[in-house]
């Protein structure tokens, strides 16, 4: 749905440093786009029985999670006028109040912005091969599955 005159200007990547948001959000200002949405998922600190999260670890099939990033945007692009896409998903280590993932749109108008990066974070969640380990005080716990070693 993308105007085939606009620029292509998307970035799709999995880091294993801080994630720079304000640089995202940056690289996706233009003058055809009226909207920036900007989502950004970050580590949380939960309670329960007595133990907290310490952080996330995060680990990827790298192969095939970056394709899938891509996917995800090629898919937005068919389903949106959206003139920038920009995802970023951490790696490793993230401790609490840091970005784990952060996406970007950009769109002339808003619905399309906030309707795209809705789908794509549901998107990372359903098809990209990244997994979450939380670390509690009291052990862990791989998020999704069905074993973990919190509290055991």
């Amino acid at each position: 749905m993308s105007d085939s005159g606009s620029i292509i200007s998307d970035t799709f990547s999995i880091v294993e440093e801080k994630i720079d948001v304000e640089a995202m959000i940056s690289a996706a200002q233009r003058p055809d786009s009226g909207a920036i949405n900007t989502f950004v998922g970050t580590t949380r600190v939960d309670e329960s029985d007595g133990a907290s999260v310490e952080y996330l670890e995060y680990e990827a099939y790298r192969p095939m999670a970056d394709g899938k990033l891509s996917e995800i945007g090629a898919e937005i692009r068919e389903k949106w006028d959206v003139r920038h896409v920009a995802i970023t998903h951490r790696l490793g280590k993230v401790a609490p109040g840091e970005a784990s993932v952060a996406i970007v749109v950009a769109s002339p108008r808003r619905g399309p912005a906030f309707e795209a990066s809705r789908y794509a974070i549901e998107r990372i969640k359903e098809i990209v091969p990244i997994w979450k380990r939380e670390v509690w005080s009291d052990g862990y716990v791989w998020v999704g599955s069905q074993v973990g070693t919190r509290g055991e």
